[in-house]
């Protein structure tokens, strides 16, 4: 099944970042710097505004930051490929940034004594941590598993635009967001987890269970 965001919209997305990321690249700035950059305005989006109840603010904050993912991509690309430190750390930074962005939603509707909201957010955020970690082992047993219809991309704007309506004032905007979100991943997951039994199926894999 397609992925939400078109390969084709992603490709004019990249021909956008591509004029930037060679600036920044002429200007001596590394991938590295700005995932890590990119890191801390999504921090600084979620917690500094999105946990506080501004939600129109957080949540512009956080899209713009959370596309830098596309930016450190393509400098690495442009640098002759990214090391494995680099995509570790971009790996680790994407993480951090999930957590923040989940943890900040979670809080807000505490507040609000929205206990259904509160469960999507946290459904959410588990939901999008198993998402990468089975590609990531898949990855690791020497399968892929690059498949499914809602990349991280697509979950933190998913959940930025219920934040912004929300904001704005349409108020279950962001409940709706939330539990879409929560559906659209755990399929996501399903998806994955069938891609690489297939894939199984065909190859003898090593290792075990862990």
């Amino acid at each position: 099944m397609a992925k939400i965001f078109q390969v084709s919209v992603r490709a004019g997305m990249t021909r956008v970042v591509e004029p930037i990321a060679r600036s920044l690249l002429r200007a001596g700035v590394s991938p590295n710097a700005v995932t890590v950059a990119g890191t801390l305005g999504v921090l600084v989006g979620a917690l500094g505004f999105g946990a506080r109840g501004d939600l129109v603010a957080g949540a512009l904050i956080v899209t713009v930051f959370a596309l830098t993912d596309l930016l450190d991509g393509t400098m690495a690309r442009m640098s002759g490929g990214s090391t494995r430190f680099g995509a570790f750390l971009d790996s680790s930074m994407d993480r951090v940034a999930d957590s923040a962005v989940f943890g900040a939603v979670a809080f807000y509707l505490a507040g609000q004594g929205d206990r259904a909201g509160v469960a999507a957010a946290l459904i959410c955020l588990a939901a999008g941590g198993l998402v990468s970690y089975v590609k990531a082992r898949a990855e690791g047993l020497g399968m892929s598993g690059n498949v499914g219809i809602a990349e991280r991309t697509e979950r933190l704007l998913i959940v930025g635009v219920g934040g912004l309506l929300t904001g704005l004032g349409v108020e279950p905007a962001l409940p709706i967001a939330l539990w879409l979100l929560a559906a659209v991943s755990l399929f996501t997951v399903g998806q994955r987890m069938r891609y690489v039994y297939r894939q199984a199926q065909q190859v003898d894999v090593p290792g075990g269970r862990g």
